[in-house]
């Protein structure tokens, strides 16, 4: 597992000084450049300007829902039935803490490049949420926020366990949206999951999109890009590190 080859993520660098950075993970059976669209728009529109963009790429491994067929995936699904509580099941937990260390890795590279934890937010759709939630939540250092769209608590019977002491995350913003309408990541367990990070005094916020099934909707990226624009507003040219 440790040898898994891996594509470099797509960048899209910033078009003012790179004052932020956010890490946006696809989710299963998809690449970086599902989520680039969202990425262009936002250019388009001279919104997020001081913000990199980094969309990796999942590394193809088999898929037991998939019939073991090879697909890009940040771990194995064994059901997708629309039960709250299968995902819940025969947890890939070798392939989630493998995929956590690659996100840290990501986030310790942009702090080594000058980023401060702070300016990061990691998020991300489907599996990429879920990756985004864990990896964020259990993150060293204290991250600028946390997108979770259509997701879902990764290893929730034991996550309270796998958090490091002490929690540099309790206070972080997750921005957490779901559709009403979702066969796939039901949505009673991304509601389960809200109610579950409430109880432990994480900060999350459930943004529920009527009629929506598995997947993204205008609105929905408007308010992600109302939560980036938030937690990482621009600093223009005159602030932050001093040049001397």
């Amino acid at each position: 597992m440790s040898s898994l080859m891996r594509s470099p993520p797509l960048l899209f660098p910033a078009t003012a000084r790179h004052t932020a950075t956010v890490i946006s993970v696809h989710g299963l059976g998809d690449t970086g450049h599902g989520w680039a669209g969202a990425v262009e728009n936002w250019r388009r529109r001279q919104r997020l300007d001081e913000v990199k963009f980094i969309l990796p790429h999942a590394p193809a491994i088999p898929i037991t829902c998939n019939w073991g067929m090879k697909m890009p995936g940040w771990y194995d699904i064994h059901t997708i039935d629309g039960n709250a509580e299968s995902l819940r099941r025969n947890e890939d937990e070798a392939g989630i803490l493998l995929s956590q260390a690659y996100f840290h890795e990501l986030i310790q590279k942009e702090i080594d490049d000058g980023i401060p934890a702070d300016r990061i937010v990691l998020g991300g759709f489907s599996q990429g949420g879920a990756m985004s939630m864990f990896a964020g939540l259990t993150s060293k250092v204290r991250l600028g926020g946390i997108v979770a769209l259509s997701s879902y608590l990764l290893l929730s019977l034991k996550f309270a366990d796998l958090v490091p002491k002490p929690e540099f995350n309790k206070e972080t913003p997750i921005f957490m949206a779901h559709g009403d309408s979702d066969q796939v990541v039901n949505f009673e367990l991304g509601k389960k999951s809200y109610d579950l990070l409430k109880d432990m005094g994480y900060k999350p916020t459930l943004k529920i999109y009527p009629g929506m099934g598995h997947s993204a909707c205008l609105e929905e990226l408007d308010d992600v890009e109302a939560f980036l624009r938030e937690r990482l507003p621009a600093l223009g040219d005159n602030e932050g590190k001093s040049e001397l």
